[in-house]
């Protein structure tokens, strides 16, 4: 990922939350909004809810794994910001890979 492509600023975070739209899905909520770019920018997002600092970070790099091998099948032009739940601890990769599969073609952004 390049720098360009990571959601960093506050008020960006709270225009997706106030005028963007939410998918949930069992593992992870997923909130988007368009941008007005030709590309994605993205945020992985694990509460203390989820756990100790291992747990967070675990969770944090399954949805960053799982993007890596999602992000050419994902429509261009949209602020994402996913979010681990408190359960997606002890998941393994192809769990969180189809609770992000299912978030992204709720909210139509996949490509076919």
């Amino acid at each position: 990922m390049l720098k360009k492509d990571i959601l960093r600023r506050k008020d960006d975070f709270t225009s997706i939350y106030k005028k963007g739209r939410s998918v949930g899905e069992r593992y992870i909520v997923l909130f988007y909004r368009k941008n007005d770019l030709s590309y994605n920018r993205i945020a992985f997002l694990a509460s203390k809810k989820v756990g100790n600092s291992v747990e967070r970070n675990r969770a944090r790099r399954l949805m960053k794994e799982n993007y890596r091998f999602l992000k050419d099948y994902i429509k261009s032009g949209y602020d994402l910001i996913f979010i681990a739940r408190k359960n997606i601890n002890g998941k393994k990769l192809r769990d969180v890979e189809k609770s992000m599969v299912n978030s992204v073609s709720k909210a139509k952004l996949y490509k076919r």
